[in-house]
């Protein structure tokens, strides 16, 4: 078993909006051999799609708007690659990725340097020691010094930086990329819209074929700066990679496929197999007296009983049939098909029967699978994100995140007689946490009150009910900015509401209040001394 599960590799790839992600992603699985043409899945022969972008309204937004898994082999290992959304609005969605992984890519525009959302994505690796691979993207356009790239991480993001390989030219002179390990060059040849593996020459810096290729200005830069970094004398350090504070850089060009290779070769051999994980013992006294640190008490054994947490839930991959998939991510032992496992938020024991394996919308059966690896559970509907698959019920993880919504609408049914497709598709919709649904207390009419971390999410969930469900819906802008969530055992009929402001339940019944904006928060807690508001539901 500890075999199989050294093999296994899981990792997201993050970035800024239009950073090459998903780009990125398509040509990981061209040189991982699960595709055979950039864009198409190897099975298929239909028009040039991304395999990760399968949902129609990413098609036509050009934006990954849901994470989505991809699991192939390559040189021995097993590779869970998981493709996330980039736009800020869903990045609830990759916060949740972030948590089934145990390294990330990081893809920078070497034209614009560290953005905004890319910022976000490393401050939640940084808080959970994630260890960070950086891809340096889109060489083949004009960039900014690699040097000032470097500062940039290092300055603004606070973690130490090791060049792997360094560029050789920039924009349309760009041709490859010098292996500072190996000191090796590696030219490469363009290929028609990137579509294949670009060609590519081998050698020394010094050999004739690289100074013909090369722009004398080019060749001389190159020289100087890789001279300056053996100078500065900043050494790789395995430990400070795999505990986060150090980041492999690669530079390359995913349009074209430069680097590519190299980045998943050297990803794949410098990072770490799963390693144990954190779970909360059922049993646990709060009296108990420490015997061991808390570093290591709660350590589940990589090879001891099976067990994982649902991390996303995903309705309708296969439009043909309203099927429900819940992907888990495997934190120890074996899996295997048809095996009883407890589900621990509501301690029944469940018959695991479907089990896929996952490649973007493709699917097929699993019938074994081991830590680290993610697979898809079909025909769940009692699971929910979070939840733990344990065949030892003392096992539980807490590892989903929750982040207070800061948008808010009012949906609507236009059409009575949709009245049964517009529930079914908002409470599916609901399971898989695309947005929050509050209830207004004391409210005549039932209308679902959505929230969510951005504006574009209700948009997904308005395009899926009538594309998925057939059902057609309105969407009311609210007036609220924020819910903040009460202590538990709080006494409603006390709580004092400054105009504007009203109270309402949660989807699992816990109550709180609705703000219009910053100024009645601060108006609530002076009229209501001593009542604690909380950014997050009250702890069971």
């Amino acid at each position: 078993m500890i075999a199989e599960i050294q093999r296994r590799r899981t990792f997201a790839i993050i970035s800024h909006p239009d950073a090459g992600k998903t780009t990125l992603t398509e040509k990981l699985l061209l040189y991982g051999g699960a595709v055979q043409l950039a864009g198409s899945v190897t099975a298929r022969k239909n028009a040039r799609a991304t395999t990760s972008d399968w949902m129609e309204l990413e098609k036509q937004r050009g934006i990954s708007v849901s994470s989505t898994v991809l699991q192939f082999d390559y040189k021995g290992y097993r590779v869970n690659l998981l493709d996330t959304p980039g736009h800020k609005d869903f990045s609830e969605d990759t916060y949740r990725v972030l948590t089934a992984v145990d390294a990330v890519v990081m893809v920078i525009d070497a034209a614009k340097g560290i953005e905004a959302q890319t910022r976000k994505l490393f401050e939640v690796c940084r808080r959970r020691g994630v260890p960070i691979f950086t891809f340096m993207n889109k060489c083949d356009r004009p960039t900014r010094e690699p040097l000032s790239l470097l500062d940039e991480l290092e300055s603004v993001l606070g973690i130490g930086a090791f060049p792997v390989n360094w560029p050789l030219g920039t924009g349309t002179s760009f041709r490859g990329v010098y292996d500072r390990q190996e000191k090796s060059v590696h030219l490469f040849e363009r290929t028609p819209q990137g579509a294949y593996r670009a060609p590519v020459q081998v050698g020394s810096l010094a050999e004739p074929f690289v100074r013909e290729k090369l722009d004398d200005s080019d060749y001389a830069r190159a020289v100087e700066e890789l001279e300056m970094l053996d100078i500065a004398g900043v050494e790789y350090d395995a430990q400070k990679v795999h505990h986060g504070t150090q980041t492999p850089v690669f530079f390359g060009s995913a349009m074209n496929n430069f680097g590519v290779q190299l980045l998943l070769d050297a990803f794949l051999e410098r990072s770490l197999p799963p390693q144990p994980r954190h779970g909360i013992a059922q049993e646990a006294q709060p009296s108990a007296e420490p015997e061991e640190s808390a570093e290591d008490a709660d350590l589940v054994p990589l090879d001891g009983p099976f067990s994982g947490f649902v991390f996303k839930i995903q309705a309708n991959m296969d439009p043909r049939h309203r099927d429900r998939i819940a992907f888990i991510r495997i934190c120890s032992g074996k899996f295997t098909r048809d095996m009883t496992v407890t589900h621990t938020r509501t301690g029944k024991k469940v018959r695991l029967a479907s089990a896929h394996r996952l490649f973007g919308q493709e699917r097929e059966t699993v019938d074994e699978a081991y830590a680290g690896d993610v697979i898809g559970l079909v025909g769940h509907s009692e699971f929910g994100i979070g939840d733990t698959l344990t065949s030892d019920p003392k096992i539980s993880y807490r590892e989903i995140p929750r982040f207070p919504p800061e948008c808010f609408a009012f949906l609507h049914n236009p059409n009575p007689g949709k009245f049964k497709q517009f529930r079914q598709g908002v409470e599916q919709l609901l399971q898989e946490g695309v947005v929050q649904v509050f209830e207004l207390r004391d409210s005549v009419q039932k209308i679902p009150l959505l929230a969510a971390v951005g504006p574009l999410q209700f948009e997904v969930v308005q395009y899926r009910l009538e594309s998925e469900y057939g059902a057609p819906s309105t969407l009311e802008n609210a007036t609220f900015d924020a819910f903040r969530w009460l202590p538990a055992g709080t006494d409603l009929k006390a709580v004092k509401l400054p105009t504007g402001c009203r109270l309402a339940n949660d989807a699992a019944g816990l109550p709180g209040v609705l703000f219009p904006n910053a100024w009645t928060r601060k108006y609530f807690s002076e009229l209501n001394a001593g009542m604690e508001l909380l950014d997050l539901p009250p702890a069971a």
